[in-house]
């Protein structure tokens, strides 16, 4: 088994880098690992680093140290290889994804996730991009995005930086036309957003769909119809924690294994908090699965809508 660690300097609030090469020294020195460290210089270098490991045919197991976007270029450079396992080697702005988990802190701890399990993931392929937890269109993709230049802010981290986000891109347009595909409706209407969930937490701590299970073959996807200014702060509190079905007249629910977005000019899409542009974003359950390891003894429970009891993985 080998172990490679590929640390993203641009993670979180700070170059973390000597902090981590520190850690990974300090615990696979002693256990006589076969381990290496490798530094991303760019966009993208994550995901080279990834592929390359596993291009080899060698059993890897692959560190990805930083945050959602980090993971985000770890997962997709390994999914679909058999002989390599990622996971998150936590530091990042938000870390949302592994919040799915009910200890997420043991995600900081390297020792425990050196002594891991392992399951499999769903990723979402969007057009020739992929995304392990959250893909989305319209503002939430614009707010998403624009987290990257608040996060370096002093006081502005994680949730901090997700507000200073929105409050700015709220004043920037609400709703834009878009024609959206999905189990057989096609909607051509205003939207403020579409949301397509694999994972469930985003953006700091928004939890839109608690009962989202990145295991079971399907998406959900939430569809918010065209809303203005003055109905916001009623309606985020109830999305960001998960009550989007109390919001019916405003929010539309589907599970799906595919969506198409479809939109009037070239716009944001958030894949992981990762920017990409199209005019044409097509989402779907991707054949591929990825191999994600995690401290032993972790469970992921789906969280049920309804007073029933949570379903443990």
């Amino acid at each position: 088994m080998k172990h490679l660690f590929i640390i993203n300097p641009a993670a979180g609030s700070r170059d973390r880098t000597e902090i981590y090469t520190a850690a990974i020294h300090a615990a696979c020195k002693p256990k006589a690992l076969d381990y290496r460290i490798e530094v991303s210089t760019a966009p993208g270098d994550c995901t080279r680093l990834a592929r390359e490991a596993a291009q080899t045919g060698e059993e890897y197991r692959i560190y990805a140290c930083g945050g959602d976007g980090t993971l985000n270029e770890v997962a997709a450079g390994a999914v679909g290889f058999e002989n390599a396992a990622v996971t998150v080697f936590s530091g990042g702005s938000g870390n949302d994804f592994v919040k799915l988990f009910d200890d997420p802190k043991a995600f900081f701890d390297l020792e425990r996730l050196l002594d891991a399990e392992e399951t499999r993931f769903d990723m979402i392929r969007c057009n020739d991009d992929y995304a392990l937890n959250i893909c989305s269109v319209g503002l939430d993709a614009r707010i998403g995005t624009d987290v990257a230049k608040y996060k370096r802010i002093p006081l502005l981290h994680g949730f901090s930086a997700y507000a200073a986000s929105t409050v700015i891109n709220l004043f920037k347009g609400i709703s834009e036309h878009y024609v959206v595909e999905v189990e057989g409706e096609t909607i051509d209407a205003q939207q403020t957003f579409v949301c397509v969930c694999n994972g469930r937490y985003y953006g700091g701590g928004f939890n839109p769909v608690p009962e989202a299970d990145p295991t079971d073959g399907l998406l959900d996807v939430l569809l918010v119809k065209k809303v203005h200014l003055l109905q916001v702060p009623a309606i985020i509190g109830k999305y960001k924690n998960g009550r989007y079905r109390e919001l019916s007249d405003l929010v539309k629910h589907y599970r799906t294994d595919r969506i198409v977005i479809r939109c009037d000019k070239l716009t944001p899409v958030n894949l992981d908090g990762e920017l990409r542009t199209a005019q044409v974003a097509e989402m779907s359950v991707a054949d591929e699965k990825l191999r994600f390891f995690y401290p032993r003894g972790l469970t992921y429970a789906v969280q049920m809508p309804e007073p029933e009891a949570a379903v443990l993985r």
